[in-house]
């Protein structure tokens, strides 16, 4: 069991809530970093701290704290959004916060990045750790420029770069593959058998435990997925046992399916899921993360959910 405070940015969205029982689990004292004053479970300390869009002092936050946790930032949002507050939320914000935080002498600053930050490619071969990173939008640099922030620092970090995350909750285009699978009628997209790299909210949450603890080398860039990659085809399958029926998928070729898309105007959409991308977290694995749930049996559960709700 872990002993000791952790300072948690970024724990109300989609992700933090997990994060949060996962390291109350593991026995850490939590300090909460809000930009509002929100009810709190017991036992969770709470402190505002406001915007990251505008100065924080961290003076108040950072007491008495042995490691943060901080997963606050501006998300993918698309090409909307101007790359100056990318850069002022993910990258400033970030490193204001590693700067006060080495200077209150906290021991380990985990980040949690994106896969982003490595390659902005839904659609290509392997993603290798030790590749250079490539990020091909402002969500992307904007990550990658907090990493680089990062490494020039007198400070013990870990960065991690999660692939596209999905669990109770989840939106974009995992909800839409979600919805589908709730049809009560087969689906013509058996032939989708691209393999994709995809990460359990759960097992994210595991990993950034296991960032807290010396077993995870420090100073380095970590990808974050769950050990094997499964297709499209392979996802629906999965989802559709959390309701307890067949698959029912028929086997329509890819490339017929691509076409429709292409014509459509969603070929992206399509190999945002339907191209192949596999991004193995080979350094977790080897420092001995053990990802605490397997991929279909996390989407069983999510369809199950879903059911439910």
């Amino acid at each position: 069991m872990a002993s000791g405070t952790v300072l948690v940015t970024g724990a109300t969205g989609f992700v933090g809530p997990h994060v949060v029982d996962a390291l109350a689990g593991a026995g850490w004292r939590l300090r909460l970093a809000l930009r509002r004053p929100v009810p709190l479970p017991d036992g969770v300390e709470g402190v505002v701290t406001g915007d990251l869009a505008q100065p924080v002092d961290w003076s108040e936050a950072l007491r008495g704290v042995d490691h943060v946790v901080h997963m606050a930032g501006l998300a993918h949002a698309g090409p909307g959004l101007d790359e100056a507050l990318y850069r002022r939320v993910n990258t400033e914000a970030t490193l204001a916060l590693a700067r006060a935080a080495s200077a209150a002498g906290v021991r380990r600053f985990v980040y949690l990045s994106s896969i982003k930050a490595l390659s902005g490619s839904f659609d290509g071969p392997p993603l290798a750790e030790s590749a250079a990173p490539a990020p091909t939008d402002a969500y992307g640099r904007s990550k990658l420029a907090a990493e680089q922030g990062l490494a020039a620092l007198d400070l013990d970090w870990v960065s991690l770069r999660p692939v596209l995350i999905y669990g109770p909750g989840v939106k974009a285009n995992m909800a839409a593959l979600l919805k589908l699978a709730l049809l009560p009628v087969p689906l013509p997209l058996g032939g989708l058998k691209a393999p994709r790299s995809l990460l359990a909210v759960e097992n994210l949450a595991a990993a950034i435990v296991f960032a807290l603890f010396p077993a995870c080398p420090a100073r380095q860039s970590c990808i974050v997925a769950d050990p094997e990659p499964i297709s499209v085809a392979g996802m629906l399958a999965a989802l559709r046992a959390g309701l307890d029926r067949r698959p029912g998928l028929l086997p329509l070729p890819e490339a017929w399916l691509r076409l429709a898309a292409r014509l459509a105007g969603r070929e992206e959409t399509f190999l945002k899921l339907a191209g192949s991308l596999v991004a193995r977290p080979e350094r977790l694995l080897r420092a001995g993360w053990q990802p605490p749930v397997g991929t279909e049996a996390a989407l069983a559960r999510l369809a199950a959910s879903a059911r439910g709700g």
